[in-house]
């Protein structure tokens, strides 16, 4: 007779390594920000995302997430919404990147990003280059984890984040950009 416990240990293992689990981020603070160019959406209305262009407004608050309309991703989303007037009095843009295609993310902006802060396509490349690739079992699995840079002005990260519980993204990025804009060190 095989035991209850004997039969869930295993089950639980097979679901522990199925689980995506994030890669850290490895872009260092002090690093120079890879620089880019896409396709976003604010507002529903599509635009060309620059970020050499972004900097010269004032720092960036570049966040990943893994994919829109996901649960985890449609409440960061909303938090940010919420904060974009404080981003903006901090002198900070936002910009969300998944590797959603820009259709869904013109949706995304109006209904979840509630027209506050665009979010744009991040490529294969860029994904790479931010070192933010979700793996499955050691492996890319074509999406974003869950991680936040502060770029400074001079295109220098100042923050960087990974965590895929949402909930200090916002906290922890805003603080970052206040202390910026009140010349503190981050």
């Amino acid at each position: 007779m095989v035991s209850r416990k004997s039969t869930l240990v295993p089950l639980a293992a097979l679901a522990a390594m199925l689980v995506s689990t994030p890669a850290f981020a490895d872009l260092p603070v002090g690093a120079k920000a890879p620089d880019f160019a896409t396709q976003g959406a604010l507002a529903g209305k599509t635009f060309d995302v620059s970020l050499k262009k972004l900097l010269k407004q004032g720092p960036v608050v570049l966040y990943f997430y893994p994919k829109a309309f996901t649960k985890g991703c449609t409440l960061e989303a909303h938090a940010f919404a919420e904060a974009t007037d404080d981003f903006k009095a901090a002198g900070a843009t936002v910009i969300g990147m998944s590797n959603d295609d820009v259709p869904t993310l013109q949706k995304f902006s109006t209904e979840h990003c509630r027209d506050k802060f665009a979010v744009a396509s991040a490529s294969p490349e860029v994904i790479k280059a931010y070192d933010v690739a979700l793996k499955r079992e050691g492996l890319p699995i074509g999406l974003a984890n869950r991680t936040s840079y502060v770029i400074g002005k001079n295109g220098k990260i100042a923050l960087a984040y990974s965590n895929m519980d949402f909930s200090d993204h916002v906290k922890l990025t805003l603080e970052a950009v206040r202390k910026m804009k009140a010349g503190k060190k981050v």
